[in-house]
């Protein structure tokens, strides 16, 4: 794996030591995704070749049964136990972790004015305080948005006339709420000279959420397409 780097001149990561430390950290001073970086032995592409491709939709939602029954080598059995670990942490500390080997996610099949799948930009949103927790062990890596350098898809003239033709009202509270309700308002487009940093593999990543009363913007981030 190759060496993690912050993107340059982006104060709203912050890079951490340890898993305890990632844990603890608290977002604030404008710094919205703390990375702990890691360099992970084992070999994950032999875990992920046994695994197949799994279901219709190409995404394998995996237990500690299935990971500890697979005829690996040794290196794969190292990945394996990286894996478990990962699972064990997140369950210490009353997170609920899933673990899916992903060939392919489901596209928006008539996504209209703004498309609301994975592989937009986009953040997540909470009714309470949570945050999202992010790991890539092998393949492409979640990728990132400065916030400075993403557009809103509801504030394009255009989009917005086709949502509000959608809408079949006028652009008020509830229109606002329309957007919500549709995760319309999650989903940004990158600024023409905009620059996606990746999340980079086994690097674990915990990134703010839009709820009520955060002292920072959410993390704009999409899966790889």
């Amino acid at each position: 794996m190759p060496p993690f780097t912050l993107p340059p001149g982006y104060p709203r990561i912050r890079r951490v030591h340890s898993f305890e430390e990632l844990v603890t950290t608290r977002f604030g001073d404008g710094v919205n995704a703390l990375c702990w970086a890691r360099t992970l032995p084992g070999d994950f592409g032999e875990v992920v070749e046994l695994l197949g491709e799994g279901g219709g939709e190409g995404i394998v939602t995996l237990d500690d049964a299935r990971l500890e029954s697979l005829p690996v080598t040794a290196a794969g059995r190292v990945a394996i136990g990286i894996l478990l670990e990962d699972q064990r942490r997140l369950r210490e500390h009353d997170l609920d972790p899933v673990l899916n080997c992903i060939h392919g996610y489901p596209c928006d099949e008539d996504p209209g004015p703004v498309v609301t799948d994975v592989f937009s930009f986009h953040t997540d949103r909470a009714p309470v305080e949570t945050d999202t927790w992010l790991c890539t062990y092998h393949g492409l890596a979640s990728e990132g948005l400065r916030n400075d350098e993403a557009l809103r898809r509801v504030d394009f003239p255009a989009t917005r006339a086709a949502l509000l033709h959608e809408f079949g009202g006028t652009d008020d509270d509830e229109f606002l709420a329309f957007l919500s309700d549709h995760s319309y308002d999650l989903h940004y487009a990158p600024h023409p000279q905009a620059q996606p940093f990746s999340f980079g593999p086994g690097h674990l990543w915990r990134i703010a959420v839009d709820y009520p009363g955060s002292p920072v913007p959410p993390c704009i981030h999409r899966a790889p397409d």
